[in-house]
C-alpha cells in the first residue's frame, strides 16, 4: 500500500502499455493476443491525444493500436472492437462476441481528440452511485473509462480519513469530528459544505476501507495515463475549530435546501484569516504525502450556498485564498471548479460576481466545468468564463433516477458550437451525471462525440448502436431505437431529467404528468422490442432494455391511472375511483415490481446488500443499510429532499411506492364516503409514517432476480398496451 501511495505521477510509457494490455486481457481473455497495443507520447507532440490503428503484414496480429497515452490506446482499441468487430460495452452489460478470425483493416485509421480533456464524474455520483463499491466494481468502471477515452477524473475516496488526521493534529477531539462527518450515503454534501452529522458518524473501519480503495483507484487510473483530480480545502470547517482557535474568523452559512441548522449551517472560514492557509495547506500536504498528485484539485466553496457578500472584491479574495492554499502545498496546482453555482443562482452570480470569482485565480490555473451545458450553458453569457479554460459538460441525470431521457440534438451540436464561440477557452468535453447506470445510449454517444470533429448522423448511429448492443441485426429492435431517439431521447429547450412521474412522487391532487415526447412512441417501441424477443432474448443487454422500456411504459400508464383517479374524485364518481385505484394498486404496480425483480440491475436488494457488504459488524451493517434506504426515499430525517434520488427497483415499488398509492386511494375513497374534504397536509402526515416505516421495516430484500423477464413484459403488454 505504501508503494502504491508513493506513485506521484502517471506511469511512464512502458507502464501505460502494460496497463492497457492487462485491460485487454480482462476484456477478451486469450483473444487479446491478436491485438498489439503500444503507447508513444511523441505522437501527440504535447497536444491532445491521438491514436492510430492498422493491420501489420503477417497473420500473427490482426490489428495494431498505438496511442499517445494509455487512454488513447484503449480508446483506439474500443474503436476497433466497436466499429469492426460489432462489440459493445456499457454499465448494463457487454456484448463481446468476436468474429473469428479477427478482421484486418484495409487502411490505416488515425484519430485526434479535438480537445485536451475528456472528463467524467459528478461529485454527487460519489454518493448516489459509487458509495458502496468494492475494488472489483471500481476496476470495471476504470476499464470502461479508459475504453471511453476519459483522461481526467476525480479520485475522492478516503479523504475523510485524511481530514480526520488533520483535525486531530489541530486539536479537535473525536466527538467533534463525529458531529461533522455525515454517513457514507451523504458525504458528497458534507464535502461541499451543505450538510453535517446526518446519518453519521463514520466508523473507523470505513476510513480504512476507503483508504485502501483510494490507493488502488489512483494507481490504476494513473497507470492508464489518466489525470486524477484530488479534493482540496474549500473553507468549510467543523465547529470544533472555533473551540481550539477561539479568535478564528468564521461565519455560519445559512440552511441548505430543506434542512434546518441541526444538520446544516456549516462554518466557513474567512479567506483572509491566517488559519485558512494553515488548514488548506496542511490537508493538501497530507493528501499528497498519502496519494501523490497529478496537480489538479477540486474545491467548491459556494455549491448551492449564497456567499456572505456580493462584493466582487470579497469574491476574488475567496477564490484567491482557496487557490493559495493549493499552491502552498503544490506550486504547480490547477483548480478544477464546478460551474453549477453560476446557473443555479443566476440572480446572485451576475457578470461582475462571476468575473471576480474567476479572476481571483491567474488565467489558465483554473478549469471550470460548465456543468449543465446541454441545457443551460454558462460560457455563452460569461464571454467564455472570462478567459478561464472550461470543459463543456453533459449533466443529463439528477439523483440517479431511472427514466428514459436524453437531449441528443443538444449534445450532438453543443460541443462543436462551443468550440466555435468567439475567443472560446473550451479545453474538452465531460460527462457529469449525478447518478450512473441508466440510459447507456446517451453516454456511449457523448463519449464518441468527445473524439469527433463534427456531429453524427443520429438515426444511422442509433441503428448501428442497436446492432452492436445486441450482437445481431434486427429490424424491429432498430426501429424501436429510432422511435426512442426521436421521442424520449430528444428533449429540446431547457430539459431537466429529474423524474417527476406520479409513480415515484408522494401522491397529491396536483401532480405533474407532462411529457416532453409522444407517449405512443414508447408504447410502439415496447411492442417492437417484444416482437424481437424470440431472436434477441438470449442477449443480456436486450433483456435490460426490455425491462427499461417496459418500465417506462408502465410509468406512463401510472400517470394515466392517476388522472383517472383524480377525475373520478373531483367528479364524486366512487365506482370509477375504486376501479382506477384498484387496477393501479392491486395490479399495475405489483406487476411492475415483478418485472423489476426479474433483473439483477433493478433490485433494491442489490443496493442494500452492497451497503451491508461494506460493514465489518452487524451495527455497521444496520447503519449502512439505513443510509442506503434513506437516500432513495426520505433523503433526510423528515423527507427534507423527499424522493429526489428516487429509483424504480424491485422491492421499492411494492413496499414503498405502492403502499403510498394505496393509502392515497383509501383516503380519497373515505373522503367521498364521508363527505369530508381531502386535506393534503393531513395526508402528508399520515403518508410520512408509511415512508418512514419502509426505512425501518428490517425486511431483507432479495439480491438475486426471480421470474422470466420476457414473460412478465409480455403479460403486462397484453393487459395494458393502449
Amino acid at each position: 500500500l505504501l508503494l502504491l501511495a508513493a506513485v506521484a505521477t502517471r506511469a511512464g510509457d512502458a507502464g501505460q502499455e502494460e496497463a492497457v494490455r492487462a485491460l485487454a486481457r480482462r476484456l477478451l481473455g486469450s483473444r487479446a493476443a491478436a491485438v498489439s497495443l503500444s503507447v508513444d507520447p511523441a505522437m501527440a507532440a504535447g497536444g491532445p491525444d491521438i491514436y492510430r490503428l492498422w493491420s501489420p503484414p503477417g497473420a500473427a496480429v490482426a490489428v495494431a493500436v498505438t496511442g499517445s497515452s494509455g487512454v488513447a490506446a484503449a480508446t483506439g482499441f474500443y474503436r476497433y472492437l466497436r466499429d469492426f468487430c460489432g462489440c459493445h460495452l456499457s454499465w448494463s452489460g457487454a456484448q463481446l462476441r468476436l468474429p473469428d478470425p479477427l478482421p484486418r483493416l484495409r487502411a490505416e485509421i488515425r484519430a485526434a481528440a479535438p480537445g485536451r480533456y475528456r472528463y467524467y464524474q459528478n461529485v454527487c455520483a460519489q454518493s448516489y452511485s459509487f458509495v458502496w463499491w468494492d475494488w472489483a466494481r471500481w476496476e470495471r468502471e476504470i476499464d470502461w473509462m479508459a475504453l471511453s477515452g476519459i483522461n481526467l477524473a476525480p479520485a475522492f475516496a478516503g479523504q475523510e480519513a485524511v481530514w480526520q488526521r488533520v483535525y486531530r493534529n489541530l486539536g479537535l477531539n473525536q466527538s467533534e469530528i463525529d458531529k461533522y462527518f455525515t454517513g457514507p450515503a451523504f458525504l458528497a454534501w458534507n464535502r461541499m459544505g451543505n450538510l453535517r452529522r446526518w446519518a453519521g458518524p463514520l466508523p473507523p473501519t470505513w476510513h480504512l476501507k476507503q483508504l485502501y480503495l483510494q490507493y488502488r483507484i489512483v494507481e490504476r487510473m494513473r497507470s492508464l495515463g489518466m489525470t486524477t483530480v484530488l479534493p482540496a480545502f474549500a473553507g468549510h470547517v467543523p465547529q470544533g475549530i472555533l473551540r481550539v482557535f477561539p479568535r478564528v474568523n468564521a461565519t455560519r452559512l445559512g440552511r441548505w435546501s430543506h434542512f434546518d441548522c441541526t444538520y446544516s449551517c456549516i462554518y466557513l472560514l474567512d479567506p483572509e484569516d491566517p488559519m485558512f492557509q494553515v488548514i488548506g495547506t496542511l490537508f493538501l500536504k497530507e493528501l499528497i504525502k498519502e496519494f501523490g498528485t497529478d496537480h489538479v484539485y477540486s474545491a467548491d466553496t459556494f455549491n448551492e450556498m449564497t456567499p456572505l457578500s456580493s462584493d466582487p472584491a470579497y469574491l476574488s479574495r475567496v477564490s484567491n485564498a482557496v487557490f493559495s492554499s493549493m499552491t502552498g502545498a503544490d506550486p504547480k496546482a490547477l483548480w478544477l471548479m464546478q460551474g453549477w453555482l453560476f446557473q443555479h443562482q443566476p440572480d446572485f452570480w451576475q457578470p461582475a460576481q462571476v468575473r471576480a470569482l474567476l479572476h481571483g485565480v491567474p488565467l489558465g490555473r483554473m478549469i471550470v466545468l460548465d456543468l449543465f451545458a446541454e441545457s443551460k450553458p454558462v460560457y455563452q453569457w460569461t464571454e467564455s468564463f472570462y478567459g478561464q479554460p472550461f470543459i463543456w459538460c453533459m449533466l443529463h441525470n439528477f439523483g440517479g433516477n431511472h427514466g428514459l431521457f436524453g437531449t441528443v440534438e443538444a449534445i450532438n451540436h453543443g460541443p462543436f458550437a462551443a468550440r466555435r464561440f468567439p475567443n472560446s477557452t473550451m479545453v474538452g468535453t465531460g460527462l457529469v451525471p449525478e447518478g450512473i447506470e441508466q440510459n447507456d445510449m446517451v453516454y456511449e454517444l457523448m463519449n464518441e462525440l468527445g473524439w469527433r470533429q463534427e456531429p453524427l448522423d443520429l438515426p444511422s448511429w442509433v441503428t448501428r448502436y442497436a446492432e452492436r448492443r445486441y450482437g445481431a441485426t434486427n429490424a424491429a429492435a432498430a426501429s424501436a431505437w429510432r422511435l426512442l431517439l426521436r421521442s424520449v431521447y430528444n428533449c429540446t429547450g431547457v430539459c431537466v431529467n429529474h423524474n417527476r412521474s406520479p409513480l415515484v412522487r408522494r401522491p397529491s391532487l396536483h401532480m405533474d404528468t407532462e411529457l416532453w415526447y409522444n407517449a405512443s412512441d414508447v408504447y410502439e417501441a415496447w411492442r417492437l422490442l417484444l416482437s424481437a424477443g424470440a431472436e434477441l432474448g438470449s442477449s443480456p443487454t436486450f433483456l435490460y432494455d426490455l425491462v427499461d422500456v417496459t418500465r417506462q411504459a408502465a410509468q406512463q400508464l401510472v400517470s394515466d391511472y392517476y388522472l383517472s383517479i383524480r377525475q373520478a374524485f373531483q367528479s364524486h364518481a366512487l365506482p370509477e375511483l375504486l376501479t382506477a385505484g384498484g387496477v393501479l394498486v392491486y395490479d399495475l404496480l405489483p406487476e411492475l415490481d415483478s418485472l423489476l425483480s426479474s433483473h439483477s440491475l433493478f433490485l433494491l436488494g442489490r443496493w442494500l446488500e452492497n451497503a451491508r457488504a461494506m460493514a465489518t459488524s452487524d451495527r455497521e451493517a444496520e447503519q449502512y443499510e439505513l443510509n442506503a434506504r434513506n437516500q432513495v426515499t426520505l433523503w433526510g430525517p423528515s423527507g427534507n429532499i423527499l424522493d429526489y434520488a428516487n429509483k424504480q427497483l424491485g422491492g421499492l415499488v411494492l413496499d414503498y411506492y405502492t403502499v403510498r398509492w394505496s393509502l392515497f386511494v383509501s383516503v380519497l375513497v373515505e373522503s367521498l364516503n364521508s363527505g369530508r374534504p381531502f386535506h393534503q397536509d393531513q395526508f402528508n402526515q399520515a403518508v410520512f409514517q408509511v415512508e418512514r416505516g419502509f426505512i425501518y421495516n428490517r425486511k431483507r430484500y432479495p439480491a438475486v432476480p426471480a421470474g422470466d423477464t420476457m414473460e412478465i413484459s409480455r403479460k403486462l403488454f397484453l393487459k395494458y398496451y393502449p
